[in-house]
């Protein structure tokens, strides 16, 4: 019988069923153990190491289920041929370095980017009573929905976009996604392969994800109607991807006129579309935002439209819709009709709620007016700091930032640095142009105040002031 040399630690952090398995294997692996060699019986063995035989018994049961022993009735534990596995030579430890200290910017004290909204607003205790009778309530909700969505939510949404909106669709137009980008994604899928036309300046990562699922995208530049109709025609694509009702970050609102151009110029080929982006379409402060294009389009017309929920709620619940062209249809459906929807309906059902039982007007009209009321303190502090003469302020119609320009300022990077010496993170409005960054006007930086706490505003001011004068 074999005489096995194995040392056990009873205070080690491994159990010794695992201490003893991994010491047999490892004889097994190197040749010490060679095919053939019978073990020694469980009780001997365990009267050799001083452990209980269920330990012993526990390891080679462990190295039986991996093929190293096999089990012969009455006769014991014997090596197999296939444990003569080789040697791994272990690789060389990594020399020791002395770990390197990371130093990190520390946070902005004003962040004015354009992602930002104010979570305080979030209506916590109706979102979370409603799902909370919704988790104890329907139970049934953990089984798969709709893939387009559920059509209670769909109905809901229909109604509200109709009436806020003025979109034209029917429940099976609508398809329920996690957030704008996914949305979008497919429908660049469902059209491609084409040639897109995009805003410049604009929303950068639109164009990213076009090009992700095999668009190429040609830049379109804006002008004081939005995206030029001639520069579209120009262009020579047959997809067009606009934020009409809110421009991204010009703030442009794009005319009735010249949305009648866009869809004339979508009608005049078949197998043109347009891809509308309803993008802070909610946030409108001074009067009733003009009707979607799609709405203008029909239910037939050329237009998809998109919208989100990550600003009138927040930017985690990933909450958005795409309502498709009738024509369309088909297609999603044979492309996409087994896909399984990425929305919780939880979520989902809350969100239906939400908007059924009245909650979401009165939750807009109340952000409306915190906002409304942080942009016009904003604009006060701004121009009490420079003087009105010295500064321009764009966008106070509608969204949740203002384009700044100062007059005979240092320059856009000189303004972008100095701010954040001052602990203010901003970004000039070049950096949204994807091309011909010579147009862009100078000195211009883009404030997002979605996210600024009210008192914090005359102490911004007056660190711009330091910064700029």
């Amino acid at each position: 019988m074999l005489q096995l040399t194995i040392c056990l630690d009873s205070g080690g952090e491994k159990p010794l069923y695992q201490q003893l398995y991994e010491s047999l294997a490892a004889q097994i692996r190197s040749g010490v153990l060679k095919a053939g060699d019978r073990l020694p019986g469980k009780r001997a063995l365990a009267g050799q190491l001083a452990v209980a035989v269920n330990t012993v018994d526990t390891a080679y049961q462990m190295l039986a289920a991996e093929g190293y022993l096999e089990a012969r009735q009455r006769s014991g534990f014997f090596v197999l041929e296939s444990g003569g596995f080789p040697a791994v030579e272990a690789p060389p430890a990594p020399r020791e370095e002395r770990a390197r200290q990371v130093y990190r910017d520390p946070p902005p004290r004003f962040d004015l980017s354009t992602g930002g909204v104010d979570t305080a607003l979030f209506p916590f205790r109706t979102w979370g009573k409603i799902q909370r009778d919704l988790l104890y309530g329907e139970p049934e909700l953990l089984r798969h929905g709709h893939r387009q969505g559920d059509e209670e939510l769909r109905r809901e949404l229909a109604a509200y976009l109709r009436a806020y909106r003025g979109v034209d669709c029917a429940v099976e137009q609508i398809v329920v996604g996690a957030g704008v980008e996914y949305l979008l994604g497919l429908a660049a899928r469902l059209l491609g392969p084409v040639t897109a036309a995009v805003e410049n300046p604009g929303y950068d990562r639109s164009r990213t994800i076009l090009e992700n699922n095999g668009i190429p995208c040609r830049c379109v530049a804006i002008d004081e109607g939005g995206l030029s109709a001639e520069g579209l025609e120009a262009s020579g694509a047959d997809l067009c991807y606009v934020t009409p009702s809110h421009h991204f970050p010009t703030a442009v609102t794009m005319p009735a006129a010249r949305r009648s151009q866009l869809l004339r110029w979508a009608q005049a080929r078949p197998g043109r579309f347009i891809l509308e982006d309803d993008y802070d379409a909610e946030f409108r402060f001074d009067t009733r935002p003009l009707p979607s294009l799609q709405g203008m389009g029909g239910r037939w017309g050329p237009v998809i439209y998109l919208c989100t929920f990550s600003k009138s709620l927040a930017p985690s619940i990933r909450i958005a819709c795409m309502v498709l062209p009738m024509g369309l249809l088909g297609r999603y459906q044979a492309v996409f009709g087994s896909y399984a929807n990425t929305v919780s309906r939880f979520e989902q059902q809350t969100l239906c709620r939400f908007l059924s039982q009245g909650h979401f007007t009165r939750h807009l009209s109340r952000m409306r007016n915190v906002y409304r009321g942080r942009m016009t303190a904003l604009a006060e502090a701004l121009e009490g700091a420079f003087g009105r003469e010295n500064i321009a302020l764009q966008g106070r119609h509608t969204g949740l930032h203002l384009l700044l320009t100062l007059k005979d300022g240092p320059g856009e990077e000189a303004m972008v640095r100095s701010a954040q010496r001052e602990g203010v993170a901003l970004r000039g409005l070049s950096q949204y142009y994807m091309e011909d960054r010579a147009s862009c006007p100078e000195n211009t930086v883009v404030l997002g105040y979605g996210s600024l706490r009210d008192e914090d505003i005359h102490a911004l001011a007056e660190a711009l002031r330091r910064a700029w004068t």
